[in-house]
């Protein structure tokens, strides 16, 4: 048996949380890859056997015997015949990057001078990492654990890893995608938005955010106007301020964009015409009429982001701008994310053929392609159903949390007009006046409420600060209304205190 002072050792270096996301096994393996490369092992001092090390970290002999083969398949021990484990010796002669005989880094370039771009100077959305920690997560754009569809998932990716299906997805394929997946978005996806097009006419991209960096890449001119929603999305904002210092906002109001002269000098016009960002309003039938009818008098490209087409949960869907597009003169942007899962990243591109064999060649330079296995994964979770199946999971849920956000904002937040649209994961709150609402934010952080600022949302220099955004898609049913109501008294606090 171990000596009793080198069990407290691998007790003391060796931490593993029962309690974590990541798996026992995994959690081993990279507390001993650590601890060789920091060189707190000496090369010539044995491992406790699986037995032993199972024993002093109360853990199953399978799980150190599993962790101590991956790590010499990956190289970081070898297993020496009635020796037991040890320190792989090519490792010893490798210098950490932070110890002494290192390579020297030095600590300033001269980058300044370089840098083409600074986008860290940029006005971006922050979001805690660690969101679902929080028991008041009023955040946008994540899903709650409840709402995604794991067993379906499961299911789809056994079927994309089938011995022929893997063959396959571990090939590169060069510029193109997988055709299933193309398929369905073309017969079952699309034609929900009123979007009927040829498989040339759609690129998929990791994420819409990929989708609009294509795009403005390969349109965007130093001299063209982009017309941009104000308040609108960041990020749109920021990529295309990039390509362009001309940037026009325009104002929305309860019908959406204000559609009226200030257009008529916009080359390209980014706009969410479903639910409007961050506002969640929708464009009016009148204004969408007119907006055609404007975009092809002075030839203005429409750039549509339908980010939340699915969380329509109204008894009449909103058709997208596409659906009534005659002069092919409208780039569409979906996603799949934010139904789906966030983190799969994966969203299309539906524009004329020419555009989209461009866009196909910047993809390849850039990424060459998302992944095939990914891909095929949610080609299959269309084809079976489960898309259909849990889109309407996700408006029975959404409708729900809709309506017991708006009762509890009607109560506690008086003072706010909220929008008429019925739909979207998110509300959009004004404040009284002398509300600073990234104050706020802090505050509310500090009693596990977040929220989301809306300063960033606005384009000019010194936007106003009492708006901030409410997302309910990642908050469980029971902690809307308790949520709103601690938020309501920390804003009265902060509003009587000013």
């Amino acid at each position: 048996m171990i000596k009793r002072s080198h069990q407290n050792m691998w007790k003391q270096l060796i931490k593993l949380s029962k309690d974590s996301e990541v798996g026992l096994q995994t959690q081993l393996r990279k507390s001993v890859a650590n601890l060789i490369l920091e060189r707190s092992i000496s090369p010539d001092m044995p491992l406790p056997s699986s037995r032993e090390l199972a024993w002093i970290l109360e853990i199953s002999r399978s799980t150190v015997t599993l962790a101590y083969q991956r790590l010499v398949d990956e190289g970081f021990l070898v297993s020496r015949e009635r020796q037991g484990y040890f320190v792989n010796p090519e490792l010893v002669g490798v210098n950490p990057a932070n110890e002494p005989g290192g390579p020297e880094i030095t600590p300033r370039g001269d980058w300044s001078n370089r840098l083409k771009h600074r986008i860290t100077s940029q006005r971006n959305i922050t979001k805690p990492l660690d969101w679902y920690r929080y028991p008041f997560p009023f955040i946008f754009g994540q899903i709650g654990a409840d709402l995604v569809p794991i067993a379906e998932w499961r299911e789809c990716w056994r079927h994309a890893q089938g011995t022929r299906a893997i063959t396959r997805s571990g090939y590169d394929l060069f510029d193109q995608d997988d055709k299933s997946l193309i398929e369905q978005l073309r017969v079952r996806v699309l034609p929900r938005r009123g979007i009927w097009c040829h498989p040339n006419n759609i690129l998929i991209s990791l994420g819409t955010q990929n989708a609009l960096a294509m795009i403005a890449k390969l349109l965007i001119k130093p001299d063209n106007i982009v017309g941009m929603e104000n308040p609108g999305y960041p990020d749109a904002r920021n990529l295309f301020a990039l390509e362009t210092n001309n940037i026009k906002l325009l104002d929305v109001d309860s019908d959406g964009l204000i559609v009226d002269d200030q257009l008529n000098e916009c080359d390209y016009l980014y706009i969410t015409p479903s639910y409007q960002s961050p506002t969640t309003t929708t464009l009016s039938p009148d204004r969408r009429r007119l907006l055609l009818a404007k975009a092809r008098a002075h030839n203005i490209v429409i750039i549509e982001d339908d980010y939340e087409s699915e969380a329509a949960f109204g008894d009449e869907p909103i058709p997208s701008l596409k659906s009534a597009d005659e002069h092919n003169s409208i780039i569409y942007c979906g996603s799949l994310s934010k139904s789906l899962s966030p983190g799969l990243r994966l969203g299309f591109l539906v524009a004329d053929t020419e555009l989209i064999n461009e866009a196909r060649a910047l993809r390849r330079l850039s990424i060459r392609h998302p992944p095939p296995m990914i891909e095929s994964t949610v080609a299959h979770f269309i084809e079976l159903g489960h898309y259909d199946s849990h889109l309407n999971r996700l408006s029975k849920a959404y409708r729900e949390r809709w309506s017991i956000m708006a009762e509890a904002t009607d109560k506690y937040f008086p003072y706010t007009h909220r929008r008429t649209s019925f739909g979207g994961t998110s509300f959009w709150i004004t404040a009284p006046e002398g509300l600073d609402a990234e104050q706020l934010a802090v505050k509310a952080l500090k009693k596990g409420i977040i929220i989301e600022p809306g300063t960033v949302h606005f384009g000019e220099p010194n936007p106003p600060k009492n708006h901030f955004r409410l997302g309910f898609s990642a908050i469980t049913v029971d902690q809307i209304t308790p949520g709103v109501k601690l938020l309501a008294k920390i804003i009265d606090e902060s509003v009587s205190s000013a």
